[in-house]
């Protein structure tokens, strides 16, 4: 095997590592030694990958977004013209994603609050996703105030609905937590179209 696909091979251990430490122990219980240990690789093969901790975590983080934003586009793109059915596509294809491996949704919704680079990375993910919603949900040209404002209220609201879900605190099985988020979604939407409707008639 080339020596760039050996090195490549022992990074996708150690992601898968990094991945299985920080969604089953937390960043807490996630070290150096411990991520080589799962991944089998000595401790010097880590650092033929990532200069530290923190840069594996962002990996693993940046992994578990791209993967989601590829499942929800896919789910978005087949999913037609209708508003209504983007959101509910957009909502299924994220809970699903999470659902099926819930150590993505730690890496992704609760891990690292004290960890500056990855507050950073996440804020920085969301607001991609709070255009993407915007322009689904309200049905206005992106990057309008009162647009985003709705976009971001929804998705942080579905993030904290999403891990009280997946923490068993919303008693619901999963068709049912889609339907309800979907709802919640498209009325907050509508009042959001109202709120801009009322600010350009002001304007």
């Amino acid at each position: 095997m080339p020596v760039a696909d050996r090195v490549a091979q022992r990074r996708s251990l150690l992601l898968d590592a990094g991945l299985e430490l920080i969604g089953r122990r937390g960043l807490s219980g996630t070290t150096v030694r411990g991520v080589c240990a799962e991944a089998q690789l000595n401790a010097r093969y880590f650092y033929e990958s990532f200069p530290d901790l923190d840069a594996l975590v962002l990996a693993v983080f940046d992994e578990a977004v791209t993967q989601l934003r590829a499942c929800v586009s896919e789910a978005v793109e087949a999913a037609g013209s209708q508003r209504a059915d983007r959101i509910r596509a957009m909502i299924a294809s994220t809970v699903a994603y999470v659902d099926s491996d819930r150590r993505r949704a730690r890496v992704l919704y609760v891990e690292g609050r004290e960890l500056a680079k990855l507050q950073h990375r996440r804020s920085e993910s969301s607001s991609l996703i709070v255009e993407l919603v915007a322009d689904a949900a309200a049905g206005h040209q992106p990057g309008a105030a009162t647009h985003r404002a709705v976009a971001s209220f929804l998705v942080g609201g579905f993030g904290e609905l999403l891990v009280r879900w997946l923490d068993e605190q919303i008693p619901l099985e999963r068709d049912q937590f889609v339907a309800t988020a979907t709802e919640l979604f498209l009325a907050v939407g509508r009042v959001g179209a109202r709120l801009s409707s009322a600010h350009d008639a002001d304007t």
